[in-house]
């Protein structure tokens, strides 16, 4: 059996390409991920960047769309706050201007909604009975989960 170190890709330009679409066609990736994966497939470099503008040119990959995906799933589906996210999309080498447009498509109240009942969940569950290290705990989660000191204080003073 062989180990994914030991595969052999001999993927000619046009296999690559087809499969490279495939691929950003399944779901949204950034071009990092992308340059990645056909580094993984062996190609050389010219053939990387030929194969990544060609996919940006026929709108497989458009960092700006998979930023703004990216911030949907990770705030709705996971829960994150935003300099989790934020962490998480220049891991994956997203233009900073790109990161702020997408971070700042997260709506206000949804946001403060959704850390209170991050924060009601954790106070429930949380069996600390000293006031201040039941407070340090509930930031240390809620700073864990990517949300802002400011308003996990802000929160934890009026709770």
């Amino acid at each position: 059996m062989k180990t994914d170190k030991e595969k052999k890709y001999n993927y000619d330009k046009k296999t690559a390409l087809q499969k490279a679409a495939n691929w950003c066609a399944f779901q949204e990736r950034s071009q990092q991920e992308t340059r990645d994966k056909l580094y993984e497939w062996q190609m050389k470099p010219d053939e990387v960047e030929d194969i990544i503008s060609t996919l940006i040119s026929e709108n497989f990959l458009n960092e700006e769309r998979f930023a703004l995906a990216y911030v949907s799933g990770k705030f709705k589906i996971k829960q994150w706050g935003k300099l989790k996210i934020k962490q998480g999309l220049k891991l994956k080498r997203v233009p900073e201007q790109i990161i702020k447009k997408a971070i700042s498509s997260i709506d206000e109240d949804e946001y403060l909604q959704t850390l209170q009942l991050l924060l009601e969940k954790k106070q429930a569950v949380e069996r600390e009975k000293n006031v201040l290290k039941r407070q340090l705990k509930l930031l240390n989660y809620l700073q864990s989960k990517g949300y802002e000191k400011d308003l996990i204080f802000l929160l934890l003073k009026s709770s």
